[in-house]
């Protein structure tokens, strides 16, 4: 982007950089029709600018929309809904991941998986039972509200679990489910070659 694009745009910036990393709701960043309220009916091309300014912090603008898919082309109701926030740029890297152990991590993987293959929800009392096979049993609850509470699932009243706006924003899911495919298909083949009798010379 031009330096004149950026310097016609420098005010807008610095108001839609407050707005974004200020926490307004009990969710983190902005709707989208509170920034065309603030900045105007450009709003999209200020957060173009920020995320050219935020991309050498490895930070970037992201953009969450209530539908679980990313409209190719968003229509400005859709904008106006949507939500704008800033994030890493790779949540993905270890050491961007304080707090974290291995295992829950895995825990969230498997859980964000799951719940992808079974069209979009699962009950808990379904994911409490896949996840003690993995990890002890006194875990499984504390992750799960642990998952809940940072964003990445959400609980309705009747104990189903759906993916919630931090997974939407931080998680590939494609990526993730690629993955997990290609790791199941490897472990078959390892298993082979090592239950595959030696020939003798």
């Amino acid at each position: 982007m031009s330096a004149k694009r950026k310097g016609l745009y420098a005010g807008k910036v610095k108001k839609a950089t407050q707005m974004l990393l200020y926490k307004h709701h009990a969710k983190p960043g902005v709707k989208g029709w509170e920034l065309r309220k603030a900045l105007g009916n450009d709003y999209t091309k200020v957060l173009d600018v920020l995320d050219d300014y935020l991309k050498p912090l490895d930070l970037q603008v992201k953009t969450v929309f209530e539908e679980e898919k990313t409209p190719e082309k968003p229509t400005v109701d859709e904008l106006d809904k949507a939500r704008f926030f800033v994030t890493l740029v790779d949540v993905a890297t270890k050491d961007k991941l304080m707090g974290w152990r291995i295992d829950d991590l895995a825990g969230l993987a498997i859980t964000i998986s799951y719940i992808i293959s079974n069209k979009g929800q699962a009950t808990r009392k379904d994911l409490e039972k896949l996840l003690s096979e993995k990890m002890p049993n006194w875990k499984v609850g504390l992750n799960l509200d642990r998952y809940i509470r940072q964003g990445y699932l959400m609980q309705d009243a009747n104990g189903r679990l759906f993916l919630d706006w931090r997974t939407r924003a931080e998680v590939d899911e494609k990526a993730l489910l690629n993955l997990l495919l290609n790791m199941k298909e490897q472990k078959p083949k390892a298993e082979a070659t090592q239950e595959e009798p030696e020939t003798e010379e």
